[in-house]
């Protein structure tokens, strides 16, 4: 007895498949939670029930319509698709087909396409016009008629095989392009989604229907998350691979925290207050510059909020990484005084040409200027666009300490006076040549110079006093 393969599309859940899998049946799960069951039997059916093939495929609409969000009409053109193609291939081979589904009760109609002809030369496509009678009124010759076709579902296994390819690979198809439609316009924002594992270093977390990817790149040192956990990212890009659109988040990009004050602080919302620049190290701290276009809104008070509530939901979310909200101010010099305060910039110098600028600060700012790893430095350098140059003070030197230099210099330059000497004689008020009028080699000995050096002194004072 022959033997035919039936194409039968089934919605059903996966606990269910078992119990169609029996030693008459091979069942095979879809991806998308229904299967194609191709029922073996040992004697050709003559005819499926249209009743249960409409059934069959009126779940896979509505399946399709309410979990997948693939509409009617596309699913139907999909399956008529494959239908046509895979009855083509199989014992319908050489026909012309037309196959339509009723998208309200599923029922599936099919006719053969045939030329009417007074000599027929090709019987799967053409039909003689006395035939053609019992099909059409009053059929002509060349009058294309419908032939109701009984065994549209009576395919072999290898056109059955084709057809169930087909369907599944439409239906990937759209997943594709809805995800890729829903997502396209988010690119950018925040969105909330839910662990679902790892794979490898990745997160994946699930959005809704679709799921994302959150790469180790685009997590702050330290962060781990767990299955269940409920996380924001920001929806960084949308990439095409081989396997579809793939949906890429991340928490470490400077524009995730952007979007957090924008969701926080109303007055950012509404335009009132503008962030002007941003920099951030991820996981340790952020540095973010606001200004107002409302000259009686204090920028910076309405992004720390009412006894910092809301910078405070913000550094919880980042995981407790540091926030510095600061004034923005369109002079860089200025800029900078407000960037690393408390402490305080002294003898600034601006290179406009390399644009550097070189500062110094008091021995006990230099930590809180320059920062923990060097980051307080790195960000106001970022937020101001400008290299920075950032020295200890040196200590200036007393006005009296100037004058004492100044002169043991001039009494250096009287031959024979060597440092020394210099150092002695300034103290006591030596300062220049004119001091030394009336004084002599006893009187040095009084102020407790040794008799060698006084008469030395004398010496060379009348040798610099003859030289005049």
């Amino acid at each position: 007895m022959p033997v035919s393969y039936r194409l039968t599309l089934r919605h059903c859940r996966l606990e269910t498949v078992a119990s169609h899998r029996t030693s008459t049946s091979k069942g095979r799960l879809g991806q998308d939670g229904f299967c194609f069951l191709f029922i073996e039997s040992q004697q050709a059916e003559p005819h499926v029930p249209s009743n249960l093939m409409s059934h069959e495929i009126l779940s896979v609409l509505e399946y399709m319509e309410k979990e997948k969000g693939i509409s009617r009409a596309d699913m139907i053109q999909t399956i008529v698709g494959a239908i046509t193609h895979a009855a083509a291939k199989g014992i319908n081979a050489g026909q012309e087909l037309k196959i339509t589904i009723d998208p309200k009760t599923g029922k599936l109609d099919a006719v053969t396409l045939l030329t009417v002809v007074d000599s027929v030369s090709d019987p799967t496509r053409e039909i003689h016009v006395k035939a053609a009678t019992l099909y059409a009124n009053s059929p002509q010759v060349g009058d294309v008629i419908e032939k109701p076709s009984s065994d549209v579902s009576e395919l072999g296994r290898i056109a059955a095989q084709a057809a169930r390819q087909a369907i599944m690979q439409r239906v990937r198809q759209f997943e594709k392009e809805r995800l890729f439609d829903e997502f396209k316009d988010q690119v950018g924002n925040i969105v909330s989604g839910v662990v679902r594992r790892r794979e490898r270093s990745d997160i994946i977390v699930e959005l809704g229907k679709a799921e994302a990817c959150l790469p180790a790149r685009e997590r702050s040192p330290g962060e781990d998350f767990q299955a269940g956990d409920r996380i924001r990212c920001l929806l960084l890009e949308i990439e095409n691979t081989a396997r579809g659109p793939e949906i890429i988040l991340s928490r470490s990009n400077p524009n995730f925290v952007k979007r957090m004050l924008e969701v926080e602080v109303s007055e950012i919302a509404d335009g009132t207050v503008f962030i002007a620049a941003l920099a951030r190290e991820p996981g340790f701290r952020c540095k973010i510059a606001v200004d107002t276009r409302d000259p009686k809104v204090d920028p910076v008070g309405a992004c720390v909020g009412s006894r910092g509530v809301r910078v405070r939901n913000i550094v919880k979310e980042l995981n407790n990484e540091k926030v510095d909200i600061i004034r923005w101010f369109p002079d860089p010099v200025q800029m900078l005084h407000e960037a690393i305060k408390p402490a305080q910039a002294r003898n600034v110098t601006k290179n406009e040409e390399e644009r550097r600028i070189t500062f110094e600060v008091a021995e006990g700012d230099l930590a809180i200027a320059v920062g923990r790893r060097g980051q307080n430095a790195k960000l106001t350098s970022r937020i101001l666009g400008w290299r920075l140059d950032v020295r200890k003070e040196e200590k200036r030197k007393s006005a009296f300490e100037e004058r004492r230099g100044m002169a043991v210099s001039t009494l250096l330059n009287i031959p024979g006076i060597n440092p020394g000497l210099a150092e002695q004689l300034v103290p006591k008020g030596f300062t220049t040549l004119e001091a030394f009028d009336g004084v002599s080699a006893e009187d040095l000995m009084a102020e407790g110079f040794e008799a060698e050096d006084a008469v030395k002194i004398i010496e060379a004072v009348a040798t610099a006093r003859a030289a005049s």
